[in-house]
């Protein structure tokens, strides 16, 4: 790559590092020192020479027609070196992750409440900001479509887009619904659930710093989960050919799917590009709520039929996901709900049908659990509805149906490895309850819901146990040519054997350096192991997301590792001086896509967990405390113990926060709390303690037998803290996150009597 005007310093993650354990153990970090210390350079930490800042100008309306635009005023201000529109992108003047749909900048109507209308080059932030603030936009305002239910019908909805509001409608047909036939059981129960917009609340806001290069193309470093897909499409609306766009991974502070799509990446590069200077963006928090994707809303509908026997006969289902105004990752999320969206289970006859629409509501995308999350609220809402109406305990109704390895899927495929579910929910269900003590001075008001407010000293407050279980597929599905690149490096220096894996794979948080280097340390023989700086100098290796990487980049570096043994079959005795050098690119078995009865072998791999929730419920206040979450997961092989264990308290504390308190406040269009003051996520006071119970049956098809952890433990701890909070209050909870007026039952009472 020819060297830009002026460059940064790489990503922290870059560094060479001795780690001590292998495939297996517990090795460090080599970035968990320098986040701790605050040592670590984030994406939004990277500087270069003459550099300017850019600024976003967002549409302060849902949907509305741009009449006017006048850059002037901005144009005008000291220290201002750019303002770009729409009429100033060079290339596609579009872009998206599966389709592109979404403007680079308002193409004369905006479709949801801060949708990019210009973009700034200043020589300081704050005038950047200023000079955004002083551009004069007119609209014509228009209603906003806002009801996903409404944009399924094309009589009654506007279009959001020409080519209508649904982005995709899977039916998934099993057994006797395949064929059209109707089935009938003993015992039926039907519910309506609805999750609210949950956001990934990453605490490194999106950031990103273009540097124009020498060929006239850009160098940008950024904090992203996808850098190949990042370059394709910044290449196309810059009108470049991709090998003149290059990108490198800067330090990312949390991801959680929302960097699966661009936010700032092309903007800094047009402004970089136009100006001949360095561009760094970095957005503020609340600009962050408005700047990515979020999770689905979604509007459930369900029926379960079962034997009086406590067989389930049936399961019938209607998912509506709204996807806001563009179409991100929405068909592959309808997809994950469709196909998953009976759970865990046995069920001889399914019916699915999950419509993914555009609205006026904020863009919806990716985020852990992708599509699993919300069906699981809906599905394992009914397994306790209906264990209720048979008499049965929920655990040993879930038992009876639990489906294990050789199940067939709705989709018809087989389950060819093993779904210990039922040995999932029996480890959970016998963990010892934790006691309930008071002191001698009464409670530790930290233990009580409401904490050190002082609402309540334990007066009115109940204690109520749930459960709950999920399925997620690990990996990209429906015939996704899925793979990563892996180029690994040994040479002798002094004597000592030392190796380099270059691969583009997005380190966000989850570990997968130290995987890497755990992976060729075991597969080599060797201490010494550098993971070089994530770019696009190297073939892909796809999005961190999907639980894929360590099975697709672990599984490239392995193979790469294994085809540098066969050439030099003792890396120690490599003579000082001699290098081998390995590229592979390495693909899973192959998916294929869904027939019109969503059937097909959809699906690389099944993970599976279970979680207890136990809470206090003030039953007065309508105030929730989780005091203690036990959790089993088969990981298929646990590749390092501690990072696992990591990966399932946060995925829990995920599905906490869903169920509690996490949601974006979206009314006519609009966002009314973006900030962490009123998007409340939760502390470490929030937290309980966890239980975490690892099983470790292998995969045979899998690298190492190993399972993807990350997400499963989102979809099942929101059911079992939800069915807790039923189990201690009696109230149906039909929506996440509870709110105290849910516990209450206020439905039917005034506002004046409220208060």
């Amino acid at each position: 790559m020819p060297a830009p005007s002026t460059s940064p310093a790489p990503p922290a993650a870059g560094t060479s590092t001795r780690v001590t354990g292998g495939v297996g153990e517990s090795a460090r970090r080599p970035d968990g020192a320098l986040k701790v210390t605050g040592e670590f350079a984030y994406s939004s930490d990277l500087w270069a020479d003459d550099m300017l800042w850019g600024a976003t100008l967002r549409s302060p309306h849902p949907h509305a027609r741009l009449t006017g635009l006048d850059i002037g005023p901005a144009v005008a201000m000291p220290g201002v070196y750019a303002v770009l529109t729409h009429d100033d992108v060079p290339g596609r003047t579009v872009y998206g992750l599966e389709r592109a749909d979404q403007p680079v900048l308002c193409d004369g109507i905006a479709r949801y409440h801060g949708e990019p209308v210009a973009i700034v080059a200043a020589d300081h932030p704050e005038t950047a900001r200023r000079a955004a603030s002083r551009i004069v936009a007119e609209y014509d305002v228009l209603e906003p479509l806002t009801d996903p239910r409404r944009a399924i019908d094309p009589a009654s909805a506007p279009r959001v887009h020409p080519t209508g509001n649904v982005v995709r409608h899977l039916a998934v047909r099993k057994g006797d619904f395949e064929t059209g036939l109707d089935v009938a059981a003993e015992v039926t129960v039907t519910g309506e659930y609805e999750v609210g917009m949950q956001d990934q609340a990453f605490l490194g806001p999106e950031s990103g710093l273009a540097v124009p290069a020498e060929d006239g193309g850009v160098d940008l470093f950024v904090a992203t989960q996808w850098l190949h897909v990042d370059r394709d499409q910044v290449a196309a609306c810059l009108g470049m050919p991709p090998e003149r766009v290059r990108l490198t991974l800067g330090g990312v502070g949390g991801a959680f799917g929302a960097r699966e799509d661009l936010s700032m990446q092309i903007h800094a590069c047009m402004l970089a590009l136009h100006t001949g200077r360095p561009v760094k963006m970095v957005y503020s928090r609340e600009e962050s709520f408005f700047g990515h994707v979020h999770r689905h809303p979604a509007v459930l509908r369900y029926e379960h039929g079962a034997s009086r026997d406590g067989l389930l006969r049936y399961v019938k289902a209607e998912i509506v996901l709204d996807g806001g105004a563009y179409m991100s990752s929405t068909p592959a999320v309808v997809a994950n709900a469709a196909t998953l969206g009976v759970g865990p289970y046995d069920v001889p006859h399914v019916s699915v049908d999950c419509w993914g629409v555009y609205t006026n509501n904020p863009p919806c995308g990716a985020m852990r659990g992708f599509g699993a999350v919300q069906a699981a609220f809906g599905y394992e809402s009914q397994m306790d509805r209906m264990a209720a109406e048979l008499g049965l305990d929920p655990v040993e109704f879930r038992i009876r149906n639990a489906m294990s390895e050789g199940s067939t899927m709705p989709t018809g495929q087989a389950v060819d490895s093993p779904a210990p579910v039922a040995e999932l929910l029996k480890r959970v269900s016998s963990v010892p309850l934790p006691p309930r003590e008071r002191g001698d001075d009464g409670y530790d008001l930290r233990e009580l819901p409401g904490g050190v407010s002082n609402t309540t000293h334990g007066e009115g407050v109940v204690r109520g146990v749930g459960y709950g279980v999920g399925i997620k597929n690990v990996c990209f599905s429906e015939g996704f040519d899925d793979y990563s690149t892996a180029r690994v490096r040994l040479e002798t220096v002094d004597g000592r054997p030392v190796a380099s894996v270059h691969t583009a794979a997005a380190e966000v948080g989850q570990g997968l350096v130290t995987l890497l280097v755990q992976i060729a340390r075991t597969e080599l023989g060797i201490d010494e192991v550098t993971i070089l700086p994530a770019d696009t100098e190297v073939g892909s290796a796809g999005s961190t997301s999907a639980s894929r990487q360590s099975y697709v980049t672990g599984g490239a570096v392995r193979a790469a590792c294994e085809a540098i043994r066969e050439r030099v079959p003792d890396p120690a005795s490599l003579p000082d001086g001699e290098v081998v050098e390995e590229t592979v690119e390495w693909r899973h078995r192959p998916t294929s896509p869904l027939n019109e009865h969503g059937q097909g072998n959809a699906h690389v791999q099944y993970a599976f967990a279970a979680h207890r929730a136990v809470v206090d419920v003030d039953t007065e206040l309508g105030l929730v405390k989780v005091v203690e979450l036990a959790t089993a997961q088969d990981v298929g092989k646990a590749m390092n113990p501690d990072a696992v264990v990591g990966q399932i308290n946060g995925g829990s504390a995920q599905g906490l926060g869903l169920a509690l308190m996490e949601e974006v406040q979206v009314s006519g269009g609009r966002i009314g709390n973006p900030s962490f003051t009123d998007y409340l996520i939760p502390t470490i006071l929030d937290m309980p303690p966890t239980r975490v119970d690892i099983l470790e049956l292998a995969d045979p098809e899998a690298p190492y037998g190993l399972r993807g952890v990350g997400e499963p433990p989102a979809i099942s701890s929101t059911p079992a803290i939800v069915a807790a909070v039923r189990a201690a209050t009696g109230a149906a909870l039909t929506r996440i996150p509870i709110r105290p007026e849910h516990i209450l039952d206020l439905s039917g009472v005034s506002e004046g009597e409220r208060t």
